[in-house]
């Protein structure tokens, strides 16, 4: 059996030594990196890695994309996907500034937090703050896809922007998330009112959720995906793990970030498997229910 080789391609000036030190924790034999990638110098990176190796050996070369802009990471990903013909293409994982993994371990947390507080997901109702952004969108679109009687709200600072969210996700899945505006107390009340939990996925630094607000809600599940204080959730701490805090199931980031490792190292593993996946948000929350 060949060494396994994985080309990271990165959208930043250097590439992520999170990402690197993750791909050899995760057994990568060689690690390819390159940054400041833009889709016009994909295809020759991407011809190097199918056009050297062939049949069965082909699976032991694969491709990550990352980098902490989210947008431009997908428009490299086009164009790796865009390179490949026929037989001649590699397994891809795309997790541009941690996206699909963070939202693959938030929906996770979720999803237990929801069976322990209601016994079942179904019929529950899940806000998540801060929607709009790469991870809030992934958090979104994969509840939406888990169960048909789960009810979904996207906010944003800004009702038309939550709109365009909901619109998206609606475009993606079939299915249409409520969208509410959170910049104001009184907005933050009426969207949030009733939902059994909640997901902060905001900026870091930014307290999205105060706690005069919070207890007005009688959400029973927490889960806030800001380390940095402020956090996200006031009264939501970073180490919180499934922590029951007067009844309230709370996850923080630091929580949410173990699952996350896990799920990252698996989904490297899993690129060498075949030579044909394309491991995105759904396919890592597949692999976070295997763990």
């Amino acid at each position: 059996m060949k060494p396994s080789i994985l080309l990271q391609l990165d959208v930043d000036p250097q590439p992520s030594v999170f990402d690197g030190v993750v791909a050899v924790d995760a057994g990568v034999d060689h690690l390819f990196r390159h940054g400041g990638i833009t889709p016009n110098a994909v295809r020759d990176l991407v011809h190097g890695t199918i056009f050297t190796r062939g049949g069965a050996d082909l699976q032991r070369t694969a491709i990550f994309v990352g980098g902490s802009n989210v947008s431009s990471a997908e428009a490299v990903l086009k164009a790796v996907q865009g390179s490949f013909f026929g037989p001649f293409r590699t397994s891809v994982l795309f997790d541009a500034n941690g996206c699909n993994t963070t939202a693959a371990a938030a929906v996770l947390a979720a999803m237990e937090g929801l069976t322990k507080a209601r016994g079942s997901l179904a019929g529950a109702r899940v806000a998540v703050l801060a929607a709009t952004g790469p991870v809030g969108q992934r958090v979104a679109r994969l509840l939406l896809r888990q169960d048909s009687s789960l009810e979904v709200r996207v906010a944003s600072r800004t009702l038309d922007r939550a709109q365009a969210t909901a619109a998206q996700l609606q475009a993606a899945t079939g299915r249409s998330p409520a969208a509410f505006a959170s910049a104001t107390e009184l907005e933050l009340r009426h969207g949030l009112d009733g939902v059994d939990a909640i997901v902060a996925a905001g900026a870091a630094g930014v307290t999205l959720l105060p706690k005069s607000i919070l207890e007005s809600t009688g959400a029973r599940v927490l889960i806030d995906l800001n380390a940095v204080p402020p956090l996200g959730i006031d009264g939501v701490e970073a180490t919180d793990k499934g922590k029951d805090r007067s009844g309230v199931l709370c996850w923080g980031a630091l929580g949410v970030g173990g699952p996350k490792m896990k799920i990252h190292r698996r989904a490297i593993q899993a690129l060498f498997e075949t030579n044909s996946a394309l491991i995105d948000a759904e396919e890592c929350l597949e692999i976070g229910k295997s763990l």
